[in-house]
Order: structure tokens, then C-alpha cells, then sequence
């Protein structure tokens, strides 16, 4: 039998500018793979959706508004961790209001799809970057 695992929903966004970069934030020290690079988003909620997560996210993490409607699903990461299961929906996201800026003390990029791999991310969100480099 195997290993009992929890299973943990976590929405990201692929954030796109007026000129076709996608946002990355760096993970801040202190939190699990500190330093690497991830499309943001966070931990769905008990009685959230993904969208709702995502809405409450991008404004915590980086102070911009969007709605369920501006959020599109891309592709989804399912990866095995040591101690959980990752499961992401990723949301593409073309239209918000505000300038995005690291509100955690993050830092923040806007990346060209072809230069994502230039940046270390975390193993779940390597396989996510053909699905942006063909779409963008």
C-alpha cells in the first residue's frame, strides 16, 4: 500500500502584460525553496474556489485586482513532494487594475516566455512553462 499523502490545492496565475512577459515572484526567505521563482498564488482555502484564491491572493501578495472572469485556465502541475501531493490549476490573467509590486517584500520580474527557464522555480512549476512559451 502506498504512503498516505496530502494532497494540497494551490492556485497560480500566469500574470500577462501589455507586452506578452509573465510576472514571477521570488520565494522570500524563510518559506520552503526560498529563493526560487514561482507564478503566484497560494493555498485554496477550506470553501474557496481557485478563482477565489487567486482574487485574494494577487491583491495580498501584489496589490492588483482582477475577477473570476479575467482568469482563464491554462494547465495544471500535479507533483509529488516529500510530505504532500501538489496539485495547481494555472489561470492565465491578461486583465487587472493596479501595478503589480511585491506587497510581502518579494521580489517580482516580468519575464518573456522565453526566458522563463533562466529563472530556478520549484519542480511543479518547471513542466508549466512549454504551455506559456506556445501560447505567448
Amino acid at each position: 500500500m502506498a504512503e498516505e499523502r496530502k494532497i494540497l490545492l494551490v492556485a497560480a496565475c500566469a500574470l500577462v502584460d501589455a507586452d506578452n512577459r509573465v510576472l514571477l515572484a521570488q520565494r522570500p526567505e524563510g518559506k520552503n525553496l526560498a529563493g526560487l521563482w514561482e507564478f503566484p498564488g497560494g493555498k485554496v482555502e477550506p470553501g474557496e474556489t481557485p478563482e477565489e484564491t487567486l482574487i485574494r491572493e494577487l491583491q495580498e501578495e501584489l496589490g492588483i485586482s482582477t475577477k473570476a472572469a479575467c482568469l482563464a485556465p491554462l494547465t495544471f502541475a500535479s507533483h509529488t513532494y516529500e510530505t504532500f501531493h501538489l496539485l495547481m490549476p494555472l489561470y492565465i490573467c491578461r486583465r487587472y487594475e493596479g501595478i503589480a509590486r511585491g506587497a510581502e517584500g518579494q521580489a517580482i520580474k516580468w519575464v518573456k516566455p522565453q526566458d522563463l527557464r533562466n529563472y530556478p522555480m520549484p519542480p511543479a512549476d518547471e513542466p508549466i512553462i512549454p504551455f506559456l512559451q506556445d501560447l505567448l
